[in-house]
């Protein structure tokens, strides 16, 4: 037996019961013998980023904490291509660029909203990060990189602009923004 797929899922919501939807995923989970799944009801996890500054010391202590080869890492890459493949996740664009925001800032994701996008050898379009981007790398092909970096956490500082762009093959990038802003400019 190969090593398990490690899934973590999370769901909550202030005014609506997720008990039924939790189970639903849960049954679908357990469809894999190889899926191992943690189950939350919060977001503990973001206290890791939350009110830290948007910088390099920043996505040294990410790789720190939740590094490419663990738990937490392979957990979150896990339950990205089970929404993808159940098509809530990465649902918009086309084939070679496909993406989707995940959760809206707000109180529950300490005011960060959570995109994933589905790249192969593509440059995205030019955007800025007015008060920074927090992205994890997943590599799907394993020679695949992000902006030149492969599987792990990397941050753009507040105010830093770049064409978003997967060279080797496929990856996804899940990225956090502070305040959901970014402002697309080509």
């Amino acid at each position: 037996m190969s090593d398990p797929i490690r899934a973590y899922l999370v769901a909550n919501a202030r005014y609506h019961d997720t008990d039924f939807a939790r189970l639903e995923l849960l049954k679908l989970l357990a469809e894999d013998p190889e899926v191992r799944t943690r189950v939350a009801d919060g977001f503990s996890d973001i206290d890791a980023i939350a009110g830290k500054a948007v910088d390099q010391e920043l996505a040294a202590g990410l790789n720190r904490l939740f590094p490419a080869q663990g738990e937490t890492f392979k957990a979150i890459e896990a339950a990205c291509h089970a929404a993808i493949e159940a098509g809530w996740m990465c649902s918009q664009g086309a084939p070679g660029r496909r993406f989707g925001r995940v959760i809206e800032p707000g109180p529950d994701s300490r005011e960060l909203s959570v995109d994933v996008v589905q790249l192969e050898d593509i440059a995205g379009p030019h955007h800025a990060h007015p008060k920074g981007e927090i992205c994890l790398t997943m590599p799907v092909t394993p020679e695949a990189r992000f902006d030149g970096r492969g599987a792990g956490w990397c941050v753009y500082e507040p105010g830093s602009a770049h064409h978003r762009t997967v060279t080797g093959g496929a990856a996804l990038v899940l990225y956090l923004l502070p305040d959901g802003e970014i402002e697309f400019t080509k």
